[in-house]
């Protein structure tokens, strides 16, 4: 089965022609078509996504299993739980909620990360969904220490459908950190599944899992068409959603617990 070269006016082909698991390129749809916010939205209202390389036309992908977190079955380490704690209690530490979107999306094209010579998100896909943010539809969850970006994550929402896209971090846990937030505010707003694209170790070890991608679609079509969130902000009471208690005075501070440098974030 060969693959469909879009030009910028034609619908993507049905996900069903994705190339299949026997292939080089499993879940590779569609080539071309440029990056316009209605043809990314089209995309991922459909369960498609853009992935490619420096030097490549736009490649559009539909994986089967698709990679997903249940916002109800994110798993908190205790290690983790600890963490979250001391940021909550910590003067100077914060989340912030589309703070500096193009930050966000810069350093997780720059972030050197294990295995990986260099990065997909490439300029043009940059400028893209710095676009999408403008028009409220993709979003960045930042971790802030002491006045400084930390790590961070970005993604888009349509409807009650959250797309994560990519993190990083420049201290331990701080990406970690920014997608405890999200899942926190995912549950606030009633929104059941993160997409998460591809299947990684990392993923699965924070609750993710792998479903067919006829689930995921279905899940798709009952999601993105409600309403959305009606804002899209970082509220301290959602920490309670993830059973977080107030940390004791004893705990060490934040600043010191995170201070080592960080592992690359996927």
């Amino acid at each position: 089965m060969q693959i469909t070269w879009l030009t910028d006016d034609m619908p993507f082909p049905s996900t069903a022609r994705a190339l299949g698991e026997d292939s080089d390129a499993p879940g590779l749809l569609a080539a071309g078509g440029g990056l316009s916010p209605e043809r990314l939205c089209e995309a991922y209202r459909h369960g498609i996504f853009p992935w490619y390389a420096p030097g490549q036309p736009v490649l559009w992908w539909s994986t089967s299993p698709r990679m997903v977190l249940p916002a109800a079955e994110f798993k908190l380490s205790r290690s983790l739980r600890k963490t979250l704690q001391r940021f909550a209690a910590s003067p100077g530490c914060e989340i912030r909620f589309d703070h500096d979107f193009r930050a966000v999306i810069q350093a997780c094209a720059s972030t050197p990360r294990d295995g990986q010579p260099g990065t997909w998100i490439v300029p043009e896909m940059i400028d893209a969904y710095v676009r999408l943010h403008r028009l409220g539809v993709a979003h960045s969850v930042e971790t802030w220490i002491d006045g400084h970006l930390a790590g961070g994550l970005y993604c888009l929402n349509l409807g009650r459908m959250v797309f994560g896209e990519s993190m990083f971090a420049h201290r331990t846990d701080a990406s970690k950190i920014a997608l405890a937030a999200l899942v926190a505010f995912c549950r606030a707003e009633q929104v059941r599944l993160i997409d998460c694209q591809q299947d990684t170790s990392h993923l699965a070890s924070l609750g993710a899992r792998p479903v067919p991608r006829a689930e995921f679609e279905a899940h798709l079509a009952a999601t993105v068409a409600a309403p959305e969130p009606p804002r899209w902000a970082y509220d301290p009471q959602h920490w309670r959603l993830l059973g977080l208690a107030e940390p004791s005075a004893s705990e060490p501070s934040l600043t010191t617990g995170l201070a080592a440098p960080a592992s690359p974030a996927p």
